[in-house]
């Protein structure tokens, strides 16, 4: 009987420590990524700064820097941090 409620209590301190973070996270991320707009300055995974372009689906166009010429396609899931224009 002392094993199970053992057992149970290992198994609720990793869901509280380990599961449930990871979830709110992701949450986080997808509220991110959902209100993502044409306009916003984005933050990519790999540290450059961007703004973007045009959102389709799955895909993102971001033009990096002050040269109008540099635009990359991107997905979603590759941007790591939004900010809204004032």
């Amino acid at each position: 009987m002392v094993i199970i409620i053992v057992y149970v209590l290992l198994f609720a301190g990793l869901w509280f420590f380990l599961v449930r973070p990871q979830k709110k996270e992701q949450k986080r991320i997808q509220t991110m990524i959902s209100s993502l707009e044409v306009g916003d300055t984005v933050l990519t995974t790999s540290g450059f700064y961007g703004v973007v372009i045009d959102i389709t689906d799955d895909d993102v166009i971001v033009e990096f820097g002050s040269n109008k010429n540099c635009r990359i396609p991107m997905q979603k899931a590759a941007i790591a941090q939004v900010e809204k224009p004032e």
